[in-house]
């Protein structure tokens, strides 16, 4: 006997609503967001592509590990994650049982400024976000090793303080979370009660997921404006959840979609080399041709809310400024480099602007409401010698 079909708008709006009487969300976008990665995690056969999902805070008690408690109830195989180690991870992955839902509590203590950059578990999740991604190990003994590769491909929550290394953050959806005011209330959140509700949408959620399997497998959701390259394909596997379930999801999940990519990027600074190339295009060498290294040092320095005089406990300096601006090259491919540049006290070593102005072109967002000039509109100064 054929099952009724679950109607998937109704059901979400069901897994929203039971988010809502536990977690309080910065904004109703993040509602959306998570009510669609929830059922995401059902459906991860049917896309190239898994986002993360992470709860960032800049202080406790803001609601992120009550918030992955609270998806703990409703994702397949949900694997509880603190400090475990990326070969845990990925042989878990590869559990012949089915692949798990990790949720990653405390990450900070991962990627922390005092944790060190733990490499191999940055490769796994950044692996994961395909579905051909997979983490290659050695097994054996001794000399008598093979290389093995492992699925990474799964869904990831992650929950912390601060931020997280670019390679993730782009990979994520990202919900900052705030301490609740205090007019905000929410239900207290009992393990022995509300997981078994819980449990019973997510196994709806499932059987809805087999329902819809054959439609969201071949679906390629409308992305909305704007909304290209990396973020397209954060927000894809959502947009086609959003699709499969109807009512007025569609329309909710591409408006929680601009919110949420719009909100990402004024966030984000870029690399410490983007942020240097954007400082000095919009704070150092604005309207000048040339400047000497010691007056550019000076400039950044200065700066109030930019790193540049603290790197580490020390100013920036003219060999590290150099070797961060050797990693750009110019329109003629050669890096970037100091110069001769003849003052009224002789000649010191300095930068030209024709020299950056190619990867200021490349790398750094545009100025607001100012067109850069065409990459061939500058030519290198016939005056300059070379170093």
């Amino acid at each position: 006997m054929n099952k009724q079909p679950v109607d998937g708008a109704a059901l979400l709006d069901e897994v929203e609503a039971f988010h809502r009487r536990f977690n309080v969300f910065p904004t109703e976008a993040a509602h959306v967001a998570v009510a669609l990665w929830d059922a995401h995690a059902h459906l991860l056969d049917c896309f190239d592509s898994t986002p993360r999902i992470a709860f960032l805070s800049p202080e406790p008690g803001s609601g992120k590990s009550r918030a992955l408690e609270v998806i703990e109830t409703l994702v397949p195989r949900p694997m509880l994650a603190v400090n475990a180690r990326a070969a845990a991870l990925f042989r878990s992955v590869s559990d012949p049982a089915g692949r798990p839902t990790i949720l990653f509590d405390e990450i900070d203590t991962v990627f922390g400024p005092k944790a060190g950059d733990n490499e191999e578990l940055r490769g796994f999740l950044n692996a994961g976000h395909r579905r051909s991604g997979v983490t290659y190990r050695c097994i054996g003994d001794g000399g008598n090793q093979t290389v093995q590769g492992f699925p990474s491909y799964t869904a990831v929550a992650v929950a912390g303080l601060g931020s997280l290394p670019d390679t993730i953050m782009t990979r994520s959806v990202i919900i900052r979370m705030r301490r609740r005011a205090r007019n905000e209330k929410v239900e207290p959140f009992r393990a022995r009660i509300h997981e078994q509700q819980g449990n019973a949408l997510r196994d709806r959620l499932a059987e809805w997921a087999e329902q819809v399997r054959e439609k969201v497998s071949g679906a390629w959701p409308e992305m909305p404006e704007g909304v290209t390259d990396r973020p397209a394909d954060v927000w894809e596997p959502l947009l086609a959840v959003a699709d499969a379930v109807g009512g007025h999801w569609p329309r909710r999940a591409r408006e929680a979609c601009v919110a949420l990519v719009k909100a990402a990027q004024a966030n984000d600074k870029g690399s410490l080399g983007v942020r240097l190339l954007t400082d000095l295009r919009d704070h150092v060498m604005v309207g000048i041709d040339r400047l000497p290294t010691v007056a550019i040092l000076d400039r950044l320095n200065a700066l109030e809310d930019a790193p540049w005089a603290d790197l580490h406990g020390k100013p920036l300096d003219s060999r590290r400024l150099s070797r961060m601006l050797g990693e750009y090259v110019t329109a003629d491919g050669d890096p970037i480099a100091s110069r001769n540049i003849r003052t009224a006290g002789g000649v010191l070593k300095g930068y030209h602007s024709t020299d950056l102005h190619d990867a200021w072109q490349r790398y750094c967002p545009p100025p607001p409401g100012i067109t850069l000039q065409p990459l061939q509109a500058l030519l290198p100064s016939s005056e300059a010698t070379t170093a």
